[in-house]
């Protein structure tokens, strides 16, 4: 018998606004079920509905039963003794979900109390139980500290902890890991399958991540516009996927083990709930779109054992094979002229010799007295040549925004030297910093945050034209426009008026306004669906070969590094770990903490996501205002752990610096004991029939 049976599951908005539109499924005890699609498409909006926690003014109707007994319009205090104790939810942002002013064992105590009839110290003593359960170090000790204490891959296993407290029957994970860096995310998603064992319960796993899904769902739904569009076994909906949609979010993701090229992108944008096109919703983006489309909306129909799809053509699909790269037409990009000359013989726009920046950290209320020292940046040097892409990758904290800081600022280091375009910044007045800046910008990761809402697109591309003196600068917007693939008339719009991919793109447009030689790019991607990611990764990708830009490219997506970058350098803990052209870092990495980050990214394949092995990090980053002396990295490596007594001191009181590796041109890491290994399997097809 399934734990959650929902059927024809609608939610109504204010206004007729209809956020699900009849959602079917149904979970077994230990199974896991990925919802997964596009931001809008319903899958929040159908978890909070089954867990009774939409606002009064939504309108729920169909059913939703837990072992047999409906939930839809049971009265609040009995679903409060169901929630927490059948039924539990780890939501996507911890903080917000933890009360402030209690700790975390109070909170998880709480959660025991609820539902069981022990005293405060038994439900204590079971919170410290959980924490240690899911990994928290110390819990003892932990338990004790309030939620902004915690890190954020501590505070999301806390969240499971609490969730699990009661061990209940089904677990409904809305986006558990999409703040979180790699390295924490594949201890999450490890505590996530321990808790399922322990408690035996099914789980609903909400994510956009669909390389999480592959490694850990039995089953998959992909949501489009408020409702199924196919459903099915995992392996199925992977490899034979049979719905246009289906096929275009898979062919969308970059991966770390997938050829080099264009991504395929999905044109267009999802529909509004509260209008929605005739007949099929995605008809407006497909490419295999006919007229018979636009005639009624097909329902989810079955398609062989266990499938249901809605599109009247996926028996045509099934019939030719299609894949993914057959329907979608992918991008044709220029090559890059400028990398015909070899690296050596192009000109260096940006160089870091030994840079270091380093924070005071003070105490006290009106008199501040120094207490200690940040070390944000302490020592790094790279360079990147004209029309190269240089990945700056690490996990939070290891200093990747200091860096870029330090180089937009143009202002003097601490230590060492910053060479921008041929001129050291420490020798720079305020007219060189201005004159330089029009070939250094920079692209930022919230759109929405960078672009001021009060003034149309056209003026906001327009002002750095003007703060530099240009005067006629229409003619230059449209051109930009158009550049960046939006229309010559969006320049009277406002950004709010635009989707989050478009109003990337108008960043874009702005920071190319004076043709840099140099962009920075900080999270460009990060805040984007992987459908509309693709084509903002062409962008990038065209523009540099078109107008011979070159790039430093900050990011966590190691996937999206390996897709647009030349070489990558991998910080840790305010030092560089290992650099090298793309090729022997990712496939032959040296360093422990690049051999960790890259097994822990998941891949869109399931059959290698659930035979690859982990190298999982041990706690989390220790800080940089007291880093361990010696290697940085030695208190979570896993080499360190299997080195004898005498090496292991080397590592203790001997800090390792970047050396280049034997048989290697532009190849090194900082590790006294590096050794080359593959952590990356690669797939034949991504589509197998």
């Amino acid at each position: 018998m399934s734990i959650l049976e929902v059927r024809d599951l609608t939610v109504t908005f204010p206004g007729g606004i209809e956020a699900v539109r009849g959602v079917s499924y149904e979970v077994e005890r230990g199974e896991v079920l990925g919802i997964v699609g596009e931001s809008g498409s319903g899958k929040s909006v159908t978890s909070l509905a089954v867990m009774g926690l939409l606002p009064t003014n939504a309108v729920v109707s169909g059913s939703v039963k837990l072992h047999g007994q409906e939930l839809l319009g049971m009265k609040e205090d009995e679903q409060i003794k169901v929630r927490g104790k059948t039924i539990s939810m780890i939501f996507q942002d911890p903080l917000s979900a933890f009360t402030p002013v209690y700790t975390i064992g109070d909170q998880i105590a709480e959660a025991v109390r609820v539902h069981q009839n022990v005293g405060k110290d038994k439900a204590a003593k079971r919170a410290v139980e959980l924490l240690d359960l899911v990994g928290i170090p110390n819990p003892g000790l932990r338990a004790k500290a309030f939620p902004h204490e915690f890190s954020g891959g501590m505070r999301q296993r806390a969240m499971i902890a609490m969730a699990i407290a009661n061990d209940p029957d089904l677990l409904i994970c809305d986006e558990p890991t999409t703040a979180l860096d790699v390295t924490i995310q594949a201890q999450v998603l490890e505590v996530l399958k321990t808790a399922q064992q322990e408690t035996g319960a099914g789980i609903v796993m909400i994510t956009h991540d669909l390389g999480v899904i592959a490694g850990m769902a039995d089953r998959v739904v992909v949501m489009y516009a408020g409702r199924p569009v196919e459903q099915g076994p995992v392996d199925d909906i992977y490899y034979r996927p049979r719905m246009p949609y289906t096929m275009g979010l898979l062919a969308s993701i970059p991966r770390i083990d997938g050829e080099e090229g264009p991504l395929v992108p999905i044109d267009g944008n999802p529909p509004s709930p509260a209008s929605l096109p005739p007949g099929c919703p995605f008809a407006p983006r497909c490419p295999m779109k006919v007229d018979m489309c636009d005639d009624e909306e097909p329902p989810l129909t079955p398609f062989g054992s266990g499938r249901h799809v809605a599109c009247i053509r996926s028996h045509e699909i099934e019939h030719k094979g299609l894949t993914g790269a057959d329907v979608f037409p992918v991008p044709v990009i220029p090559p890059n002229e400028v990398v015909r000359v070899p690296r050596a013989e192009r000109p260096t726009v940006l160089e870091l010799d030994d840079m270091i920046k380093h924070y005071p950290l003070l105490k006290g209320a009106i008199v501040k007295r120094r207490v200690g020292t940040v070390y944000a940046v302490d020592g790094i040097s790279f360079d990147i040549a004209q029309g190269e892409t240089l990945a700056l990758v690490g996990e939070s904290g290891c200093g990747k925004t200091t860096t870029l800081q330090q180089i937009m600022q143009l202002q003097p280091p601490e230590g060492g030297r910053v060479v921008v375009l041929g001129k050291d910044s420490a020798k720079l007045d305020k007219a060189g910093r201005k004159s330089l800046r029009g070939d250094l910008q920079i692209v930022f990761q919230d759109p929405m945050a960078a672009l001021d809402p009060r003034m149309p697109v056209g003026d906001i591309i327009a002002e750095p034209l003007r703060a530099h003196g240009e005067k006629d600068v229409r003619p230059k917007v449209e051109e930009l426009l158009e550049l960046v693939g939006l229309a010559a008339e969006h320049a009277e719009r406002y950004p709010q008026q635009f989707s989050g991919g478009q109003r990337q793109r108008i960043g874009i447009a702005r920071a190319l306004a004076l043709e840099p030689k140099l962009l920075v790019l900080d999270e460009p991607v990060s805040a984007l669906d992987v459908s509309i990611q693709a084509g903002v990764i062409n962008l990038l990708d065209e523009l540099k070969s078109r107008l011979g830009l070159s790039y430093l490219f900050v990011a966590h997506d190691l996937a999206v590094v390996r897709h647009l970058a030349d070489r990558v350098a991998v910080m840790y803990l305010g030092r560089i770990a290992e650099i090298g052209t793309v090729e022997d870092v990712y496939d032959r990495p040296a360093h422990p903490y690049t051999q960790a980050l890259l097994s822990a990214i998941p891949l869109p394949d399931p059959e290698l996501e659930r035979t690859r092995k982990r190298i999982l990090l041990e706690g989390d980053l220790p800080s940089p205002a007291d880093p361990p002396s010696g290697c940085r990295f030695r208190t979570r490596c896993p080499k360190f752990a299997v080195l004898s007594e005498a090496e292991r001191r080397r590592c203790v009181d001997e800090e390792p610096s970047v050396a280049r590796l034997a048989n290697a041109v532009d190849h090194g890491a900082a590790c006294h004991y590096a050794e080359e290994v593959e952590v990356i399997t690669a797939s034949d097809n991504q589509e197998e029939e």
